[in-house]
């Protein structure tokens, strides 16, 4: 699933009861709601004009007309059982089906956040990270992984960037920002304690608060200023886990390389020093 389809998908679970019998039919029925009015997919879906349009708002859209004119798109070419499908992995499967299904995974992740990845949001990241004079990258076990990519990214142009695994430090980290500072909190799930923890005591230090979780209303893109949304369903063998950490890799690689395209006539001796550097650790 793409687009509107998947956005239903990641966020169905958190809807209401009214909300979740539309999403759920769409999701039965998605060729057919092109030609359905707002008043007729209320009825079929046994719910109410009014739980449609707010489940338009939730998804990100304006009204029905917009979400309508999505879902066909999304639908043009619509495979439920086979081109839309995440793979798992299954106990005991042939090497070249996990090398085959964990790249599919991967590769599908990416393109369902590309899908809800606002470029107005990451332009605002971009500009809130290139003025900024500090940047704190928060993350706990495997989004840790990513905050420290990043502190790595951005170190190399000389940013001036934290990121620690220790939660002690994140917090007094976030405490002794100040506005012109950002603070990043990556959480797949948007449910972290540590990292809410992080990303609230920054925001109330007057940082500007960036998010990089789940598509949907989760409690971290609830306080931040600007939300970076991946998608990247979870499923049984946790290989939904592993491309998530891909798609929200892809995210600090757009949000690096925009910063270092904005400031290249600053940074340009930085990335010099640092690759000179780097070369001089090589073997050959």
């Amino acid at each position: 699933m793409t687009g509107s389809l998947i956005r239903i998908k990641e966020i169905i679970n958190n809807l209401n009861p009214s909300e979740k019998k539309i999403a759920q039919y769409i999701l039965d029925n998605p060729k057919e709601i092109s030609d359905l009015s707002i008043k007729k997919l209320s009825m079929k879906s046994g719910s109410s004009q009014s739980a449609v349009v707010r489940l338009c708002k939730i998804l990100g859209y304006k009204g029905y007309k917009e979400f309508r004119i999505m879902i066909a798109k999304d639908t043009v070419n619509f495979n439920r059982d086979n081109e839309n499908r995440y793979t798992d992995v299954e106990p005991k499967d042939d090497l070249a089906i996990i090398m085959k299904n964990i790249s599919y995974n991967n590769k599908k992740s990416i393109d369902n956040t590309m899908e809800v990845l606002s470029e107005e949001a990451v332009e605002k990241a971009v500009e809130a990270i290139t003025k900024a004079d500090r940047i704190d990258f928060y993350g706990i076990g495997a989004s840790q992984i990513i905050a420290m990519d990043a502190f790595q990214k951005f170190t190399r142009i000389n940013k001036n960037v934290r990121a620690t695994p220790d939660t002690h430090l994140q917090v007094e980290f976030a405490s002794n920002l100040k506005k012109g500072d950002v603070a990043v909190a990556i959480s797949y799930s948007g449910e972290t304690t540590d990292t809410f923890e992080s990303i609230q005591i920054a925001k109330e230090a007057g940082a500007t608060t960036v998010s990089i979780t789940k598509f949907g209303n989760n409690s971290i893109s609830s306080i931040c200023d600007i939300n970076l949304f991946v998608l990247s369903p979870e499923i049984t063998f946790r290989s939904g886990a592993m491309s998530s950490r891909i798609a929200q890799l892809n995210v600090i690689d757009i949000l690096f390389t925009a910063v270092a395209s904005n400031m290249f006539d600053d940074v340009k001796e930085a990335l010099e020093n640092t690759r000179m550097a780097a070369m001089s650790k090589r073997i050959k």
